[in-house]
């Protein structure tokens, strides 16, 4: 590709960058830009931004410079804004949909947030990357063959037989001239990481506050790849019993019943002990929920399966109490006062989606 079109598409990423990073705020707080996440990116409309193109007038119209005119006069064709009645035939304006990466906006959220890095516990284990092709071989497929090393080892051997002719400089690559690409997988080193969505799903938690759990939950969980590429997400859910599901099932099931948080915190710790023990892992653990629970009795069961097992275990623990209509939300004051001195614990009300933003700093700005 020629230089001067990787400057062109480098300073065409940088505007997109730009624009994209002046209108953050908007993007991260919306439900449906999720929805247009592809495997890797994300379809971002963003205003502001044309590809440039030639035009051709119609002279018949005139134009600038030609005819005469008096100071005002609109230097397009056609009339003001707004003038005329009736449909207009002309186009109008479009935004330009970009792909942006997730780890691109990872970072750009980073920067908004003034997130600091994450600092990795446990044991690092060694992982294949991706093939490197830092070599040259005298074998190898065809799709691999490279072009100008072939005919430098052609120059050579003729130069070494005496047929090479100056006055004639054809090269004539045989089967032991090619040359080929070769490479093998580096191996570097990565951090074993869990993380573990806890949601209630009773009946007081409803669509709005799952969107809002749904957009907080993307966007940590996107931070936290950009420092564990490996990550694993284990979704649980639970009202008076909890359960492991699958990602979709944990934005749309839905209970009637009560709520038992311990449930959830006893499942988290058993998966915990049992897959992630915390001498080799980095264990997260976010819950979400309006803050309603069934009594003293379990809170109590709560701060002690915290306190004794939950806590020790991970790099940190989330809680985001989301509001909620008729909800008491009482749980929050009562975790705060009774652990709100472990480290590990980070406590977060989130008031709605224009909430998100606070709660995702709260959350990760210790960066443990």
């Amino acid at each position: 590709m020629p230089l001067r079109i990787k400057q062109d598409q480098a300073r065409f990423r940088d505007i997109v960058r730009g624009r994209v990073k002046a209108n953050l705020r908007q993007y991260l707080t919306r439900d449906e830009l999720i929805g247009q996440q592809g495997k890797e990116l994300v379809s971002i409309p963003v205003p502001g931004i044309e590809l440039p193109r030639f035009s051709h007038e119609d002279r018949a119209q005139g134009g600038v410079g030609q005819g005469e005119g008096e100071p005002g006069d609109p230097l397009a064709p056609g009339g003001a804004d707004g003038e005329g009645g009736g449909a207009g035939s002309a186009e109008g304006r479009h935004l330009l949909e970009v792909g942006v990466s997730i780890d691109e906006l990872a970072d750009l959220l980073g920067e908004e947030l003034a997130l600091p890095r994450i600092r990795p516990r446990g044991t690092d284990r060694l992982v294949a990357d991706r093939t490197r092709y830092t070599a040259i071989a005298a074998s190898g497929p065809e799709s691999l063959r490279h072009v100008r090393r072939t005919y430098k080892q052609a120059l050579r051997r003729q130069l070494a037989s005496g047929t090479w002719d100056p006055r004639n400089p054809v090269l004539y690559p045989v089967r032991e001239d090619y040359r080929y690409r070769s490479g093998k997988a580096a191996p570097r080193l990565e951090s074993n990481a869990v993380i573990l969505y806890l949601m209630d799903v009773s009946g007081s938690m409803g669509d709005e506050q799952k969107a809002v759990v749904r957009v907080e939950s993307f966007w940590i969980d996107a931070w936290l790849r950009r420092h564990y590429p490996g990550l694993r997400a284990r979704y649980l859910v639970h009202d008076v019993a909890a359960r492991e599901v699958e990602r979709d099932a944990f934005f749309r099931t839905r209970e009637s019943g009560g709520t038992r948080i311990s449930s959830a915190y006893r499942l988290a710790l058993e998966l915990v002990r049992a897959d992630h023990p915390a001498d080799g892992w980095n264990v997260y653990v976010f819950h979400f929920s309006d803050g309603d629970n069934e009594g003293a009795e379990d809170t109590r069961r709560c701060v002690e399966l915290l306190r004794d097992g939950l806590l020790p275990a991970v790099n940190l623990f989330g809680y985001g109490q989301v509001a909620s209509p008729g909800a008491t939300g009482a749980f929050l004051g009562e975790l705060r006062a009774a652990l709100g001195d472990r480290e590990e614990l980070v406590l977060s009300e989130i008031a709605g989606r224009e909430g998100v933003l606070d709660s995702i700093r709260t959350f990760l700005g210790k960066g443990r």
